[in-house]
């Protein structure tokens, strides 16, 4: 089936056609005498020049026609019909020859499927015209007996223009799918790049603000405590910027894979040491001490409890729930006026826990308990991208709460334990 698909629609118009039109004349002309006879196709009937070079003459523009069908489909299609015409002419008859008929019912079929509905509805319409224009030229000679072949012709043309709009809209509707599903992939990648600015920068600006803040009201009275806040500020900005430069660097290497006709081309000049991004670093947990001491740093005290024993985590779940300690520990820096906060981390058989308490000025009217912000609503969508629960509000005592549980796969925490075991 494959290799029939491949066959162009132009050969299997001409095919049909020849295969069609030349069987009269070897069965009826060319073999020796029998006794079989067509009223149709008579031995006489090309006797005269006239009628071979009018059956000639329809040969020629039908191949034509079936060669021009891809690149021009109108013209090719009306070279079809004219050809059917002609060769019913060459054999003086007065009605249409349904075999020969089956290759512009091929060629509609292709026209109707890769050519706007207009000039397959035009086609169609062209097509049943000369059907009635046959049977109109019977009535008016007096020619009409037996039963009618067009109106079966007629049918053949309408089935014919049917498959081929079904095929014309499945293929629209298949485009419009992929553009859809380009268009999700657009829009999450975009979301997805916002979570990560958004996780990333405004942690560190919040800790810069702070720091900033403490060493301007403390600069006249205690240089040393003002000098220690810049060098703060001075290194959440440098890990900033870095951040920033891995991130678009992934993103030029994604961009300089989908060119592979230039990925393997050796970098020359200008090109030295940009072609190749770096590797970015896994981004997890791991990354958890670091963040806790640079909040400390800035003046929030950050307390980390492990529970459960410790293990290999998927990388989504094991960046979602650095992002999530992250934004929650920012809240706290922004809105809480609190000097600690606690973040929780439990490993469970089938789950990992991720809570952040702080006691701080948690109520229904903070600004950070409600949903206008990106901040908890970030949150809530990586959790629910990891098929998640989500939970953020006051507590009864006081403070806020924000958690998370992520579903994890058993064997993603046995499988790579397992492996370093084994080495």
């Amino acid at each position: 089936m494959p290799l029939l698909k491949r066959v162009p629609p132009g050969l299997w118009t001409a095919l049909v056609w020849v295969v069609a039109a030349g069987q009269p004349v070897v069965e009826y002309v060319l073999m020796p005498p029998r006794h079989e006879y067509s009223l149709s196709y008579p031995r006489d009937g090309l006797d005269p020049l006239a009628a071979r070079a009018l059956l000639a003459l329809a040969f020629l523009m039908v191949l034509a026609g079936s060669a021009l069908l891809r690149r021009r489909a109108a013209l090719a299609y009306g070279l079809v019909i004219a050809g059917t015409v002609v060769s019913t002419v060459a054999w003086r008859q007065d009605e249409v020859l349904p075999l020969q008929f089956l290759a512009v019912d091929v060629a509609l079929c292709y026209v109707a499927a890769t050519r706007p509905r207009r000039i397959a509805i035009t086609a169609t319409a062209g097509t049943l015209g000369v059907l009635a224009g046959y049977l109109v030229l019977r009535w008016i000679t007096g020619g009409e007996s037996g039963t009618a072949s067009e109106p079966f012709v007629a049918l053949t043309v309408i089935i014919a223009w049917l498959v081929g709009n079904s095929v014309h809209q499945a293929r629209a509707h298949t485009a419009e799918l992929h553009a859809r599903v380009a268009a999700q992939a657009v829009t999450a990648e975009r979301l997805r790049i916002a979570r990560e600015m958004h996780d990333t920068v405004a942690h560190s600006i919040g800790i810069i603000a702070l720091q900033a803040g403490a060493a301007a009201r403390v600069v006249e009275t205690q240089p040393a405590r003002a000098r220690e806040a810049m060098i703060t500020v001075e290194h959440v900005g440098r890990e900033t910027l870095a951040g920033l430069r891995r991130m678009l660097g992934a993103l030029r290497q994604a961009d300089q894979e989908q060119e592979p006709a230039t990925r393997d081309q050796k970098p020359t000049g200008h090109d030295q040491g940009r072609t190749q991004a770096p590797p970015q670093p896994a981004v997890g947990l791991a990354d958890l001490a670091r963040l806790a001491a640079t909040t400390t740093a800035a003046g929030v005290r950050v307390e980390v409890w492990w529970q459960g024993k410790r293990r290999p985590l998927p990388a989504d779940v094991d960046l979602a729930a650095l992002r999530i300690v992250q934004e929650a520990v920012t809240n706290v820096v922004r809105h809480a006026a609190v000097d600690h906060c606690r973040v929780k981390v439990e490993y469970r058989e089938d789950e990992l826990v991720v809570e952040v308490v702080d006691r701080g000025k948690g109520s229904g009217t903070n600004t950070k308990n409600t949903d206008t912000g990106f901040g908890l609503v970030g949150m809530r969508e990586r959790v629910a991208l990891l098929d998640g629960r989500f939970t953020a509000g006051p507590r009864p005592g006081g403070g806020f709460r924000v958690a998370a549980r992520l579903p994890v796969p058993t064997a993603a925490g046995t499988e790579p334990a397992a492996k370093a075991g084994a080495r």
